[in-house]
C-alpha cells in the first residue's frame, strides 16, 4: 500500500490530536518552522497542511496572530 503524501500524514496527525483532546478549541498550533522540525517536512508541506485544515474548518488562520483550532463540533459531523 502506498504511503500517504506528507501533507495528508501531517494534517491527519493534527486532526487526530484534536479528536483525542490533545489539542483543544482555541489552542494555537506551532509555527511553520516548529512543525517542519516536528514532522520532518518542508515549509511548503506545512503550508499545504494549513490550507487543507482551514478548508476542512479544523483551524482558523489569523494573519499576524497564528493558526488556531476550531471547535470539533463544527467539522466532525459534516457529511
Amino acid at each position: 500500500m502506498p504511503a500517504l503524501p506528507d501533507y495528508l500524514r501531517v494534517s491527519n496527525a493534527i486532526m487526530d490530536d484534536v479528536r483525542s483532546g490533545k489539542l483543544k478549541p482555541g489552542d494555537k498550533l506551532p509555527s511553520i518552522a516548529q512543525l517542519c522540525v516536528l514532522h520532518k517536512v518542508g515549509a511548503s508541506t506545512i503550508r499545504q497542511v494549513y490550507i487543507r485544515l482551514e478548508a476542512l474548518e479544523v483551524v482558523e488562520r489569523y494573519q499576524g496572530k497564528g493558526v488556531f483550532v476550531t471547535d470539533p463540533a463544527t467539522w466532525l459531523r459534516k457529511p
